[in-house]
């Protein structure tokens, strides 16, 4: 719990000046607004409504749409803070806007009368009059953006900005529970924290007493240098064993820092902490950018925003190549490298050593009873349902064995990656999109089907680099050393994924079965 709560306050930091910075772009944008067509109803039933528009699309929705709109723009990085930021700054423009309208609205007519007769200027009326008496109103929208800004902010963890959303996907995806709860913990005191501010600020100006507005104002203020300047320094992070003893002589020009990044399953967030710990031991430090999504983690490392993940060469070869299935492992490997290289200046290590293949797994007594073998089998039942992980339904790889094999079902129902297994055993579901490393195939006693039309590529599991590291030498070594076997991984995401543990301890585990893993403190 210590380990756990030691990784908290840079989280919370940067949790906090995303929703900070959101809202004030959010108010920013709806106040102007709001005065520009508070006395023109048509107009401001189109805004409004294009701002509900907004409002209804789910909040991660919002946030990895933003990454190709940057991308495509190219005046912003697509990944981490400004996605983030844009997204949750849309998220929040309707509270703030409708409350503003309202309020203003609301001013008494007579009131508005009476100052237009002593001479004074609408623009003079606004500022004078319609704000300071439509302030409470406004207050209550900041407010409630407020509540909802910091519950959206743990979104932004998929596109790769830091926040408390990291320790709540990686606790989800890794049955962590302890970090789970210690995020949702965290947000939510926050967000409890940061309304009753602005609730006392409400509260003030709706009882006209400015002056005392000021003072949760201050404690906002106080609040925010206490998270963002205090927090981070009193926090001394742990002392890595492996950084501590190294001796390796670093060249003044060498690598001494990598940005590693990880997806969203339990074996990436092993990989991840495998490779921190090969770096550390060379003296190599690292920061952590986990919980990506797989298109999320490619365009991370081809735009330089991260330097090292692991990725899988059939997610590759369709994804990002838009080639289909059918070529030797050799040639499949051989080409991928010479695109990644030719097209991106992105290094692949080459094969890891181990394949995580995406496969159709049954009960055994599924399998038994309705004599399932291979994929053609299931083409016999379509009465079946089926379960996948976000991402497969809408993956060439889905579309490329429905069409080999004639495949229907009843009825198909898409989970988190970490609920698939359970769905199966309790008979939600008949048939899942499994991962062929995952230690859970063997701890659930599941059947995985054979392809023998080969309709889906080979997932070797590689090593990337990007082009800020490719070249160094000492990180090609270090990491290039590094082999793990297909019985090492699901063992290590066992430990994980049945026993507990949490993914350090697995990776360090993995650590220890590196037998050769050569010397490069001379590069």
């Amino acid at each position: 719990m210590t380990e756990l709560l030691r990784g908290i306050p840079p989280l919370l930091a940067s949790h906090l000046e995303l929703v900070l910075i959101a809202l004030a772009l959010a108010a920013s944008i709806s106040l102007p607004l709001a005065v520009v067509v508070a006395a023109r109803p048509r107009l401001a039933f189109v805004i409004v409504t294009t701002a509900g528009v907004i409002q209804t699309v789910p909040g991660l929705a919002l946030l990895a749409l933003m990454v190709p709109v940057l991308a495509t723009t190219g005046l912003l990085s697509p990944f981490g803070f400004p996605p983030a930021v844009i997204g949750l700054t849309l998220y929040a423009i309707l509270p703030i806007l409708r409350n503003a309208v309202t309020g203003l609205r609301g001013v008494d007519p007579a009131t508005v009368e009476a100052a237009r007769g002593m001479g004074l200027s609408p623009w003079q009326i606004m500022r004078v009059v319609q704000l300071p008496l439509a302030a409470p109103v406004i207050a209550a929208g900041i407010r409630t953006a407020t509540v909802w800004t910091v519950g959206a902010a743990t979104l932004a963890t998929p596109v790769g900005q830091p926040c408390l959303g990291n320790y709540i996907f990686a606790g989800l995806q890794t049955r962590n529970f302890s970090m789970l709860l210690v995020g949702v913990a965290v947000a939510a005191t926050l967000a409890v924290i940061l309304d009753a501010l602005l609730g006392a600020t409400e509260h003030a100006l709706a009882g006209r007493r400015r002056r005392r507005a000021l003072i949760p104002l201050g404690l906002l203020a106080a609040l925010v240098v206490i998270i963002n300047g205090v927090l981070p320094r009193l926090v001394v992070p742990e002392a890595r064993i492996a950084t501590a003893t190294s001796t390796t002589v670093v060249s003044p020009t060498a690598i001494t820092r990598v940005r590693i990044g990880g997806k969203t399953f339990t074996e990436q967030y092993v990989l991840v902490e495998l490779i921190r710990a090969r770096l550390e031991q060379h003296g190599i430090a690292a920061d952590l950018t986990q919980s990506l999504g797989s298109t999320v983690a490619f365009d991370a490392i081809v735009n330089g925003d991260i330097d090292v993940y692991v990725d899988y060469s059939g997610t590759l070869w369709t994804n990002a190549m838009k080639r289909d299935a059918g070529l030797p492992r050799w040639q499949l490997l051989a080409e991928l490298e010479g695109w990644l290289a030719r097209e991106h200046r992105v290094r692949s290590l080459g094969a890891l050593g181990f394949e995580n293949t995406y496969g159709f797994a049954v009960r055994r007594e599924t399998a038994t009873r309705l004599g399932l073998r291979t994929l053609a089998d299931l083409a016999r039942h379509p009465e079946l349902a089926i379960g996948g992980d976000y991402e497969f339904f809408s993956r060439p790889e889905w579309a490329s064995v429905k069409r080999t094999y004639g495949l229907r079902f009843g009825r198909d129902a898409t989970f988190d990656p970490t609920l698939l297994y359970e769905a199966l055993a309790r008979g939600e579901v008949d048939v899942i999109t499994a991962f062929s490393s995952d230690g859970r195939i063997a701890a659930f006693d599941l059947v995985v089907l054979e392809d023998p039309a080969g309709a889906l590529p080979p997932y070797d599991a590689m090593i990337m680099l990007g082009a800020r590291v490719a070249a160094d030498r000492r990180v090609s070594c270090v990491l290039g050393s590094l082999r793990v076997d297909v019985d090492q991984m699901r063992r290590a995401n066992a430990l994980v994924d049945r026993d507990g543990k949490p993914a350090q301890q697995a990776a360090t585990w993995l650590l220890e079965q590196q037998l050769a893993v050569g010397d490069c403190g001379e590069l």
